[in-house]
């Protein structure tokens, strides 16, 4: 979806009106319940929350951490949240949209890449480990993500490294706080890990990447495995409060992508990072709702299209059909 540029100027104005009510008393606080992840892709939201943007966008949030990226997008079927801020689960959405068709809208993506130097995902094993990609995994137990996202994806790059995922490497999941720990304590051989559990694997000196964005370089360049969704419930039933959250979020977009070095200071309070740690840690590539174009679309088409070749969900499924556009916003 290319936004339009009367699309993009209404985005900007509605952030300029945001943010200008930071000085004005609001006639009332709107609540909204969000449902997150403590990953890289997430960052935006640490910093709307850490810079009050919400608040000043008249929008109380009601703010639940999950521990997998199902539980996530479970919560927003089943009603318990109206939105899932940048780092929810792309593939998930899409299997919830087959299963309940007109639920959920797409406003962002958030991951990686090679060629725009982002790092998304890595293959984390011991420093001193044989391990050096997918190929080497035979007999051994590779740990990802808990769910089906995951579970689909890393089923995908063992195939695609040749080997059988069912008869081959036994696959595990594992809570995101608990892969370097796993890794360290020899539960798993290694593990398919968002960020910011490489950079930590790094710092500790405990771990290390084996591969940087093994992902992308299989199923797209740029990789998505994050989204900012919402329920058409809540943009259907309160269209001027999904207006403001959707700029507020491409305003924290903005600005974690415009200076990453200053808002990262935010990690440590959202993720499992430390403070003496931030040096390493890896910028996530985050495209807000006013910044989407072809690429990104084809980039998440093709993670759809590996859940569908899984057999994880029924195509085809067009992705660009499921994507938050100005006429949903009212514009």
């Amino acid at each position: 979806m290319k936004t339009s540029v009367l699309c993009a100027a209404a985005i900007a104005a509605a952030v300029s009106a945001t943010s200008g009510q930071a000085s004005a008393a609001c006639a009332k606080m709107d609540k909204v319940s969000a449902a997150w992840l403590p990953i890289m892709q997430t960052t935006a939201y640490y910093v709307a929350l850490d810079q009050k943007l919400f608040e000043k966008a008249c929008i109380e949030i009601e703010s639940a951490k999950m521990e997998s990226p199902n539980q996530i997008i479970d919560a927003l079927i089943a009603g318990r949240a109206d939105f899932g801020p940048p780092g929810a689960a792309a593939g998930i959405a899409m299997i919830a949209e087959a299963k309940f068709p007109g639920k959920l809208k797409i406003f962002g993506l958030q991951g990686g890449g090679i060629k725009v130097d982002r790092i998304n995902d890595g293959l984390i094993v011991k420093p001193d480990s044989e391990i050096k990609s997918f190929a080497d995994l035979k007999g051994k137990t590779l740990g990802h993500v808990p769910g089906i996202q995951w579970r689909t994806i890393s089923r995908h790059m063992v195939k695609a490294a040749g080997l059988d995922p069912d008869k081959d490497v036994k696959l595990v999941d594992l809570a995101v706080a608990m892969q370097v720990p796993a890794v360290v304590g020899g539960t798993v051989d290694a593990t398919l890990s968002l960020e910011p559990v490489g950079s930590i694997a790094v710092a500790s000196g405990k771990a290390k990447r084996a591969m940087t964005n093994p992902v992308a370089s299989v199923i797209a360049d740029p990789f998505y495995s994050g989204a900012s969704v919402m329920t058409t419930k809540f943009l259907t039933e309160r269209p001027d409060v999904a207006r403001r959250v959707v700029a507020v979020i491409d305003q924290a977009t903005d600005l974690v992508n415009a200076d990453f070095a200053k808002y990262k200071a935010v990690l440590p309070a959202y993720t499992p990072m430390k403070a003496d740690q931030l040096d390493l840690v890896a910028q996530p590539y985050l495209r807000g709702f006013k910044d989407l174009n072809d690429t990104d679309i084809k980039s998440y088409q093709a993670l759809v299209d590996v859940f569908i070749a899984e057999g994880v969900v029924q195509g085809p499924i067009n992705v660009r059909d499921k994507m938050l556009s100005k006429a949903d916003l009212g514009e």
